[in-house]
């Protein structure tokens, strides 16, 4: 046999060996990693360094060696895109260690992990009593998922029937005092629109360090001084003082009129007016 072929050979079986020993180690080895990156993680840096250092040995060889190494877990992944079952073996499956919030002992012992381990990795996720836990899986990656209970999980908006507006990324249109033209222009900006904002919070472009713009067009700015103050937007807030405004005048001329039809045209409006403002509240004031 070829000298290359038998080193072609050793590393194939050599990938093999470790990977076994791997899987049989557990997910607690290999945390993020999948088993087959860790392996060959571990096994193109030995080759390297036994390359890099081995000065008599042929360079050609070592770099077959890692081709093989590199190759296998590309062509397993492959094969692992149309096969479930392969991808189970390579991969792993997810292992569940609570359940109805009550802990799977022999599902802990499988894994080799222990209660305090378990607990352990329960506060990483901020979750320091196992009672308030509906179900938790340790991923094929060594993470553990969890979800709470439904009385302990955070309220949202949508658990309090609230509308609210959708967010979008913030733009960058200021960097160390240099404007930003491409952000500007992807939000439909341009620089006299900036330095009129800039005007009104009394800023020159050359003081700030970088330069946001929200996605309800609100430019915030941190500047080179951290000692200046700069106040935040008011658009906002005032469009719904003067909402507010609008909908209590409505309802002092209804009160101050004689005239039937207005009463009424001025109490109706005053109730849209209203059922309007409960609508925007949310945005106005986020």
């Amino acid at each position: 046999m070829p000298e290359w072929l038998d080193i072609a050979v050793r590393s194939a079986i050599f990938v093999a060996v470790l990977f076994v020993i791997t899987k049989w180690l557990g997910k607690k080895q290999i945390s993020e990693l999948s088993f087959f990156e860790y392996v060959t993680g571990i096994s193109i840096g030995s080759i390297g360094a036994e390359v890099s250092m081995g000065l008599e040995r042929n360079i050609f060889h070592g770099i077959i060696g890692i081709v093989i190494f590199a190759a296998i877990p590309f062509i397993a992944g492959l094969i692992s895109l149309k096969s479930k079952g392969f991808r189970n073996f390579i991969e792993g499956k997810a292992t569940v260690f609570i359940k109805d919030g009550k802990i799977m002992e022999d599902n802990l012992k499988k894994e080799r992990y222990a209660t305090d381990e378990l607990l352990e990795l329960l506060r990483k996720k901020d979750v320091y009593q196992v009672a308030d836990v509906e179900f938790a899986v340790l991923e094929a990656t060594g993470d553990l998922s969890v979800m709470l209970k439904k009385e302990n999980q955070p309220l949202t908006a949508k658990d309090l029937n609230l509308s609210v507006p959708s967010i979008k990324e913030p733009q960058t249109v200021i960097m160390d005092g240099v404007i930003m033209d491409e952000p500007l222009a992807t939000i439909g900006r341009n620089r006299a629109w900036l330095h009129t904002e800039l005007e009104k919070l009394g800023v020159t472009v050359e003081n700030i360090f970088l330069g946001q713009i929200n996605s309800f067009g609100e430019l915030t700015v941190d500047l080179f001084d951290d000692k200046l103050q700069i106040a935040s937007p008011q658009e906002r807030p005032l469009i719904l003082s003067t909402l507010k405004k609008c909908q209590a005048d409505l309802e002092l001329f209804a009160l101050g009129t004689e005239s039937k039809e207005a009463k009424q045209m001025y109490g109706l409006n005053s109730e849209k007016l209203q059922k309007a403002i409960e609508k925007v509240t949310p945005i106005l004031k986020g």
